[in-house]
């Protein structure tokens, strides 16, 4: 087998273990970031004296129980507190320890950006996880 093939297997294998494994860290860590937003919005709304408060109770409610799922999820020092997600955070690193190993930072680069791309179009698309 050529060099480049070997080269190209590799990057197909680790930029799809990087997929897999930076979705399923995306999927706990996402809330963190959404609520930070949406606790900015409810502060925003509330500064309004709301005709419609019954909407505003709703997604007030909605944040707080987020906050608390959040609270479940990381310490306030931000360790995750379930084993299956320190465990994933691990292995993104190990991963793109074995990108860089393998291909190198440029390549590791890459991979984040097509990463990133293919979450705003999914985004754009409207299509699911």
């Amino acid at each position: 087998m050529k060099e480049s093939d070997i080269f190209n297997l590799k990057k197909r294998y680790l930029l799809w273990l990087y997929k897999e494994t930076k979705e399923a860290l995306d999927r706990i860590d996402r809330k963190f970031t959404q609520l930070e937003i949406d606790k900015f919005i409810r502060e925003e709304l509330k500064k309004n004296k709301l005709s419609f408060s019954k909407f505003f109770e709703e997604f007030a409610t909605y944040v707080n129980n987020k906050e608390k799922e959040c609270m479940s999820l990381k310490s306030p020092e931000g360790n995750y507190l379930n084993p299956e997600h320190q465990f994933l955070a691990l292995k993104l690193e190990a991963i793109e320890k074995a990108i860089v190993k393998e291909l190198g930072n440029r390549e590791l680069e890459e991979i984040k950006k097509l990463y990133q791309q293919e979450m705003i179009e999914r985004i754009l698309e409207s299509r699911e996880h």
